[in-house]
């Protein structure tokens, strides 16, 4: 049985976790048909944006399957780590928009997928944490510096350090995830949210969005230079020669992501 489910909607596709009874838990074939995913609509430009979700309404990914987890080696662990480092790298690398939303409980490896889409939409019965202390280890896959760059350290200590859940109200508030809506709204909410992206040039979203998670890391007077490489990708463009012409003749643009 495929671990997702794909629904194509014009350039949106949502993707969803199809493990309900294990509470939508990272396995090694989902990391793999993720990859799959990934790699598909990182060099496919039909596809702007994708939600990422979860079957069911209790779990948008519960963390690692643990009952799978405990028959592997230490070097299978890490090779299941390194997998899932690269995988989540590539949902920042990509020119697609993602948007997490976030249905129920996200923890572990569930709360870092979560944390490397650009947006994330959270029912209001939704949990999110990062608990791997409570279970003698710590986040793997990138937690501990994309929550801390996300939140800041203090806020990203309370969570980590302490292996507590926030519920999505405290999400919203620190800057966790970017709206709250009932669970009926969630789908909804996710994909207005992608359309308000998909209506815009595809090449100056990707240009955007590469400019800020890249330049993020660096001293301002190279975050800067970043910026001004990503401008020259969209001085070149069509889209940028449309976005002139229909603002002349007060018309909506026709992008063709070129």
């Amino acid at each position: 049985m495929p671990e997702f489910s794909v629904e194509r909607m014009g350039r949106l596709e949502v993707w969803t976790i199809q493990g309900e009874a294990r509470r939508n838990s990272i396995r090694r074939a989902l990391v793999e048909e993720l990859q799959s995913l990934l790699d598909r609509v990182s060099s496919d430009t039909s596809t702007g944006a994708v939600i990422l979700t979860g079957a069911g309404d209790k779990a948008f990914c519960a963390g690692a399957d643990l009952k799978e987890r405990q028959g592997m080696s230490e070097d299978q662990v890490r090779a299941l780590l390194v997998n899932l480092r690269d995988l989540l790298g590539s949902f920042e690398r990509s020119d697609c928009t993602f948007i997490a939303a976030i249905n129920g409980l996200a923890l572990g490896g569930g709360a870092e997928i979560a944390l490397c889409c650009d947006f994330r939409v959270a029912a209001d019965s939704a949990e999110i944490g990062l608990t791997e202390v409570r279970l003698g280890i710590i986040p793997g896959g990138g937690g501990t510096q994309r929550l801390t760059r996300l939140v800041g350290p203090g806020r990203a200590k309370d969570l980590i350090l302490t292996g507590r859940r926030a519920n999505a109200q405290e999400a919203l508030e620190i800057g966790l995830v970017h709206r709250v809506v009932p669970l009926t709204e969630l789908r909804k909410s996710a994909v207005e949210l992608a359309q308000s992206v998909l209506q815009n040039a595809p090449i100056a979203v990707a240009a955007a969005k590469h400019a800020i998670d890249q330049g993020i890391g660096l001293e301002l007077i190279d975050a800067l230079k970043l910026e001004h490489q990503q401008y020259e990708r969209v001085l070149k463009s069509e889209d940028r020669l449309e976005g002139l012409r229909a603002f002349a003749a007060k018309r909506p643009p026709e992008f063709k992501g070129r």
